[in-house]
C-alpha cells in the first residue's frame, strides 16, 4: 500500500512538472519581440488612419507626422500569469508605438497601444503617471535631424575652412576624400526643459574617430523645425569661447587666437586603430583554445523559449532599452517573473564645453536597437546559437540585425564544487568534483563609442548572474592643461575624460509565489561569559535580521551603509528544514551617485540614488526610465522617485527589486585604442537562500568521484561518457555586419 501511494505521489509530481513546463512554453510567445509581419501590420494600420496624416520617417522635413518606434507592449502581469500558471488563453499581443507629430500647430509626442496582433484594428493613447505630456523637444534625435545638423556643420566648416585645414594638417569637412572631418553630438541638449541645443565637437574621420578630437566645438540651437532658422550660439577653440564662427575666424586671422597645430597625421601609425602593433610573444600559426560541444548541445531553444539544466525562461530584446528575461523557472518553480535592463548612463566631467555637458542616458538613443551582429569566436563561441533581431526605430520598415543575440553553454574552467579528502598518509579517501558548465544569454549595445556586452548566466545550482561588460572607445575631448583635473592625457592633444557608468535593472521576484517579503541581514557582536571557563568572555558575531516593511525603509541610498545580505522570501513557504524559501541579491558593483540629489539632470535619473530599492509591483510602474529622459532629464516623463514616494507596505506582497550597478572609469593610457573588458564588468547574482533542501546541482551528471581502491589504484565513478572526444569547426571566420530593412 505504501509503495502504491509513493508511486501515485511520484506520478503527481511528474505530471505537475510536465504541466508547469507546458504552460511555460505555452506562455513564452507573450514576450516574443514583434515579428516582421506584425511590425509591418502595425505600420500599415496606422498609415491607413487618415487623420494621423503620417508620412515616411526618412522624408527630409522635420515638420511631419511619423512613426519613431514600434515594439511589443507587454501584457499585464496578472493576465499573463493566467496563461503561465493555469494554461489559459494568452492575452492578445499588442504593440507600443511612438508617433512624432511635427506637423501640428503645437508639435507633440504621443504613444499608442495598437491591437490585436497580427491584424490590428484598434489604437488607444498610452498615458504616463499623472497624465504627463511628452515635450516634443525631448524626442530622440533622428537620422533626418542628423542630416540637417550635418548641413549646418558644412556651412560652419566652410566659414572656418582655413582654420580647420591648418589645425588638422589637411583635414576638411566638405569636399574631402580620405582626410575628412566628422562630429559627435553631446546630450542633454540644453540646460532646462523645452530646449534643444547641442554641443558638437569635430573629429578626424578615421578608424576610432571618437579619440581623434581636433579642438573645435560648436553649440547649435536646433529647436526650430525649420533648419533654416537654426543658429550657432557659441564656439570653443583652444580654450576660448566665441559668440560666432565669424568672430573666431576674424580673431584667428588677426593673430588674437593662439593657433592649434596637430601632429602630422600618419595613416600607417594610427593610434586609434585595431591593427596590431608592437612585438607579440604569442604564436600566430596556431589557434588558441576553443569551446566545443563533443556530443552536441545540451540546451534547447524554441523561438524565444529556452531550457537548460532545469532552467526555463522566455526572452526579448526591447528596441528602446534592451535585454529582458521573463518567467524564469528552476525545476518548474518560478524564481522571477521579469529581470530586465532598464537604463544605462555615463556621466562625464571635463574642461571643454562638450565634456562638461556630456551626460549620456542611453535609452534615449534606443540602446536596445543598437544590438548589432556578433562575431563568432570573439563575441560568442563559434558553437553558439545565433539569433536575428528585428527593430523598428527611426525607420520606414523593419530592420534585420542578423546574429545579434547568442545563446551558448560554456565551461567556466572553475569547478562548481570540489573536495580532495586526504587520508593524511600520502593518499586520499576520495576526490569529488562537479564541472561548472553554465548557459549564457548574450547581446550587445553599441551606443556610438561605447560597447556594452549584456549577459544572463544560468548556473546548475540555481544561481543566476546578471552582468554587463563595458568596452569600446572612451569619450575623449581635446587636451587642455586644466583637463588633468578631469581625466588623463592618453595621446597627443587627447584627454580621456573621467566618467561614471551606472546600469539599472528591474528584478520582479516571485519566490515560491507572488506573496513575498524582504529582510536585511547584518552581523552584531555579542559578548557573554564563556560557559566552560567563567573567568573569560566570548566575543562573536550574531545574526541581526531586520524586516523592511515599507518602500522607504527598503530604499538604500548611496553613501550609506549597505546591508550584508538582502533577502527576499516567501513567508508562507518553507523548505524541509523549516526555513522560509528565499533568494538573495548579491551585488558586484563599485557604483556611486553621479550628482547631488535633486540637482537638475539628477531628477531624471532618481533611480541612481539607490543601489537597491524595493517596491510593490504595479503595471503602471513598468519601467524606471524612458526614451525621453535624455532629451528632458530636468522634468522627466518617468520619475522613479514617484514609485517609492507613497511608501507602501511591502510585507507579503508582490515585490520588485530595482538594482543599480556601475563603476567609475578614470581613463588611462591603456584605454588606447580601446577600453578592455577585464575589471570593467559589474552586475549582481540571484542566489538561493534556503529555497532548496540542498544544493540542486547534486542532480548534475557532470559529477566525477575518485576513490582509492585497496590496491592503491584509483576507481573512477562518472555519469558522462568516459572519453570526451573533440571537434573543431572547419568553417573559416565570417562576419557580415550589415543590417537592412525587410
Amino acid at each position: 500500500m505504501r509503495l502504491l501511494c509513493l508511486l501515485q505521489l511520484l506520478c503527481l509530481a511528474g505530471c505537475s512538472a510536465s504541466r508547469s513546463r507546458d504552460w511555460a512554453y505555452h506562455g513564452a510567445p507573450m514576450y516574443a519581440d514583434l515579428t516582421v509581419r506584425e511590425l509591418k501590420a502595425v505600420r500599415d494600420y496606422l498609415h491607413g488612419i487618415l487623420e494621423l496624416e503620417l508620412t515616411e520617417a526618412h522624408s527630409k522635413t522635420l515638420m511631419k507626422n511619423s512613426i519613431l518606434l514600434i515594439e511589443l507592449h507587454l501584457p499585464r502581469k496578472h493576465e499573463a500569469l493566467r496563461a503561465l500558471d493555469r494554461g489559459q488563453t494568452k492575452p492578445q499581443r499588442q504593440a507600443r508605438v511612438i508617433i512624432q507629430f511635427g506637423n501640428k500647430t503645437e508639435p507633440n509626442i504621443t504613444e499608442y497601444i495598437v491591437s490585436p496582433l497580427p491584424s490590428p484594428k484598434t489604437h488607444t493613447i498610452k498615458t504616463f503617471k499623472g497624465a504627463r505630456p511628452i515635450r516634443f523637444e525631448s524626442r530622440p534625435i533622428s537620422a533626418v535631424e542628423y542630416d540637417h545638423i550635418e548641413d549646418i556643420l558644412g556651412k560652419i566648416a566652410n566659414k572656418a575652412h582655413k582654420l580647420l585645414f591648418e589645425t588638422t594638417g589637411g583635414f576638411s569637412f566638405n569636399n574631402c576624400s580620405n582626410r575628412c572631418l566628422t562630429f559627435s553630438d553631446i546630450a542633454p541638449r540644453g540646460l532646462g526643459p523645452g530646449e534643444r541645443r547641442s554641443w558638437i565637437m569635430l573629429q578626424k574621420f578615421v578608424e576610432g574617430y571618437f579619440i581623434q578630437p581636433i579642438g573645435f566645438e560648436v553649440l547649435i540651437n536646433h529647436q526650430d523645425l525649420d533648419p533654416e532658422k537654426w543658429n550657432v550660439e557659441k564656439v570653443w577653440y583652444n580654450s576660448m569661447f566665441f559668440d560666432s564662427v565669424e568672430e573666431l575666424v576674424e580673431k584667428y586671422e588677426s593673430g588674437d587666437v593662439e593657433k592649434i597645430k596637430l601632429p602630422e597625421h600618419d595613416d600607417n601609425d594610427l593610434y586609434s586603430s585595431y591593427i596590431p602593433r608592437g612585438h607579440s610573444n604569442t604564436a600566430t600559426n596556431i589557434h588558441g583554445p576553443k569551446l566545443v560541444e563533443p556530443q552536441g548541445k545540451r540546451y534547447h531553444v524554441d523561438r524565444n523559449f529556452v531550457e537548460y539544466a532545469g532552467w526555463s525562461f522566455a526572452y526579448r530584446v526591447r528596441s528602446s532599452a534592451g535585454l529582458q528575461v521573463f518567467d524564469l523557472r528552476f525545476n518548474g518553480e518560478r524564481i522571477a517573473y521579469e529581470i530586465s535592463l532598464q537604463e544605462a548612463i555615463a556621466f562625464y566631467s571635463g574642461d571643454t564645453p562638450a565634456a562638461m555637458q556630456t551626460k549620456y542616458i542611453d535609452a534615449g538613443w534606443a540602446m536596445g536597437s543598437s544590438s548589432y551582429e556578433l562575431a563568432p569566436g570573439i563575441d560568442c563561441p563559434e558553437i553558439a546559437t545565433f539569433v536575428d533581431l528585428y527593430h523598428y526605430f527611426d525607420t520606414d520598415k523593419p530592420v534585420r540585425h542578423q546574429n545579434a543575440l547568442c545563446i551558448f553553454e560554456m565551461t567556466t574552467a572553475m569547478p562548481l564544487r570540489r573536495h580532495f579528502d586526504s587520508n593524511f598518509k600520502g593518499g586520499y579517501n576520495f576526490f569529488g568534483g562537479v564541472d561548472n558548465a553554465v548557459l549564457v544569454l548574450r547581446t550587445t549595445s553599441t551606443v556610438y563609442n561605447y560597447d556594452y556586452i549584456w549577459d544572463f548566466v544560468f548556473y546548475q545550482n540555481g544561481v543566476v548572474e546578471v552582468k554587463v561588460s563595458a568596452t569600446g572607445y572612451i569619450h575623449a575631448t581635446f587636451f587642455t592643461a586644466n583637463g588633468l583635473h578631469y581625466g588623463a592625457k592618453v595621446y597627443n592633444h587627447v584627454l580621456g575624460n573621467l566618467h561614471t557608468h551606472l546600469i539599472h535593472y528591474k528584478v520582479d521576484l516571485d519566490i515560491a509565489g507572488r506573496e513575498n517579503s524582504f529582510e536585511t541581514i547584518d552581523l552584531k557582536y555579542v559578548n557573554f561569559t564563556n560557559p566552560w571557563s567563567p573567568k573569560n568572555f566570548i566575543v562573536q558575531s550574531k545574526l541581526h535580521r531586520t524586516d523592511q516593511k515599507t518602500e522607504r525603509s527598503a530604499a538604500f541610498r548611496f553613501g550609506k551603509k549597505f546591508p550584508r545580505y538582502v533577502h527576499f522570501y516567501n513567508p508562507n513557504e518553507k523548505n524541509k528544514w523549516g526555513h522560509q524559501k528565499g533568494y538573495r541579491i548579491q551585488l558586484n558593483s563599485h557604483a556611486h551617485s553621479v550628482l547631488p540629489r535633486g540637482w537638475r539632470e539628477e531628477n531624471g535619473i532618481s533611480w541612481s540614488r539607490y543601489p537597491l530599492a524595493v517596491t510593490r509591483h504595479k503595471d503602471s510602474e513598468a519601467t524606471s526610465s524612458s526614451m525621453y529622459t535624455q532629451g528632458d532629464p530636468w522634468d522627466p516623463v518617468v520619475s522613479f522617485e514617484d514609485y517609492i514616494r507613497n511608501n507602501e507596505d511591502i510585507v507579503n506582497q508582490d515585490l520588485v527589486a530595482w538594482v543599480t550597478v556601475g563603476f567609475l572609469h578614470v581613463p588611462h593610457s591603456e584605454d588606447i585604442p580601446n577600453t578592455a573588458t577585464p575589471g570593467n564588468t559589474v552586475g549582481f547574482f540571484l542566489r538561493p537562500f534556503n529555497f532548496f533542501d540542498e544544493d540542486p546541482s547534486v542532480a548534475s551528471r557532470s559529477t566525477v568521484i575518485v576513490r582509492q581502491g585497496k590496491d592503491g589504484k584509483p576507481k573512477v565513478q562518472r555519469w558522462t561518457p568516459e572519453v570526451i572526444g573533440h571537434c573543431v569547426s572547419d568553417k573559416p571566420f565570417f562576419y557580415n555586419g550589415t543590417y537592412a530593412g525587410v
